[in-house]
């Protein structure tokens, strides 16, 4: 399986480009619909357009137990976020039934659509618009970077737009969803070898986006002194050095990783630039912080700052987590993170949600280097099969 997927959406960077609703998220919609059907599981589409292959009838057997994950990249992402999970959760399934396993309850393996928001901007959309966390309407008018809009890619892509929604008839069918991850940072790799190869995940970080908008005065790069220049740049640099001292001293992490400039001309001075800061941390407070911090920054600048997105700490249910931990052993590594997952998305909703998290030795992610240990990828598959075999029984 991880064979098949590998060369789809590779990039010459060695990376993938897997974007929502593209001929690249075509092919791994085929790949994921050959695989359920090759083990003879029930295939359908939720009103996302979400695939679940489900061995047993949930609408007559369930709530059941339902494990995978996405398969599409940011730009130029690695191999593991999100395929591992899906591929893991295959393999787990196929363990379950060479052992002549026979569950009591329905299990499903689900492949969950734009997790990326490499394409639109918004992460999480395929569980986000059935779960209500996003409108329709407002998932169908999101653009791309050549202004097309979500709808229209959806028609191109043969799909019918009119579908999206809410969905709580594939809502009631989830009794329980565990979803397996690379670890996207290197906790694991600082803990005893023997015992950290998975941990059991206990919450997301609060997050949140914030745009930041800094004027300034456009003029000529080679005639204008340096004491008469008013220099958008020169406020953007500033407020990229508050937010990373301001982050050391919360014990968070800010990232400006997107920048718009105008003219944007090599020798014209900046007359406006626009940034957005990601700020997250284990601490909400802390995370407030350091964006009241950058705030007053941008104020005395003359700029604004706007928050697009906060999402508070999203905690995985206890009782599900701790029964993970139970059947894979108390030495089992707990382990928070600060990244979003469609778990994130469905735990808020009020599914019991957890999560497994297999070890990264580099810590790299959203990068060609993310990587996992084949024998650890492995172990993820052995403790994705036991805590399966225990919930469906």
């Amino acid at each position: 399986m991880w064979a098949d997927l590998a060369p789809v959406g590779r990039a010459t960077t060695g990376g993938y480009r897997r974007y929502a609703w593209t001929a690249e998220d075509h092919t791994l919609r085929e790949w994921f619909a050959g695989e359920a059907v090759a083990r003879g599981l029930g295939l359908v589409e939720d009103r996302m357009g979400n695939q679940w292959a489900w061995w047993g009838d949930p609408d007559a057997d369930g709530p059941g137990v339902v494990i995978g994950s996405h398969l599409d990249s940011v730009p130029d992402g690695g191999a593991y976020d999100g395929p591992l999970g899906v591929v893991s959760a295959f393999a787990a399934l196929d363990a379950l039934r060479d052992s002549g396993f026979r569950p009591a309850r329905p299990i499903a393996v689900v492949n969950f659509g734009d997790e990326e928001g490499a394409r639109f901007g918004v992460a999480c959309a395929g569980s986000r618009v059935i779960t209500g966390a996003m409108t329709a309407d407002r998932a169908l008018g999101l653009t791309d970077g050549d202004g097309v809009t979500m709808a229209e890619a959806l028609r191109h892509a043969g799909r019918a737009p009119e579908t999206l929604g809410r969905d709580d008839e594939t809502l009631r069918r989830i009794g329980q969803f565990v979803e397996l991850h690379v670890e996207q940072g290197r906790a694991l790799a600082d803990l005893d070898p023997a015992t950290s190869a998975v941990a059991v995940g206990t919450d997301i970080w609060p997050h949140g986006r914030w745009r930041l908008d800094l004027p300034g005065t456009a003029n000529h790069a080679g005639t204008t002194a340096l004491a008469d220049r008013q220099d958008a740049m020169l406020s953007a640099a500033q407020v990229v050095l508050e937010a990373r001292s301001a982050a050391v001293a919360g014990g968070c992490v800010a990232t400006t990783g997107k920048v718009e400039v105008e003219p944007g001309g090599v020798n014209a001075i900046p007359s406006h630039v626009r940034l957005w800061l990601d700020a997250r941390g284990a601490d909400q407070n802390a995370v407030r912080a350091t964006v009241s911090a950058v705030a007053e920054v941008v104020h005395r600048l003359g700029g604004t700052l706007r928050e697009e997105s906060w999402t508070d700490t999203t905690r995985f249910d206890t009782d599900l987590a701790g029964r993970l931990r139970t059947a894979l052993g108390a030495d089992t590594p707990m382990l928070g993170t600060g990244a979003g997952h469609d778990a994130g998305v469905l735990a808020t909703a009020g599914t019991p949600t957890a999560m497994l998290f297999v070890r990264n030795p580099t810590g790299v992610s959203h990068s060609p280097a993310e990587f996992a240990e084949r024998d650890d990828c492995l172990r993820g598959v052995d403790a994705l099969t036991t805590v399966v075999r225990d919930l469906a029984s």
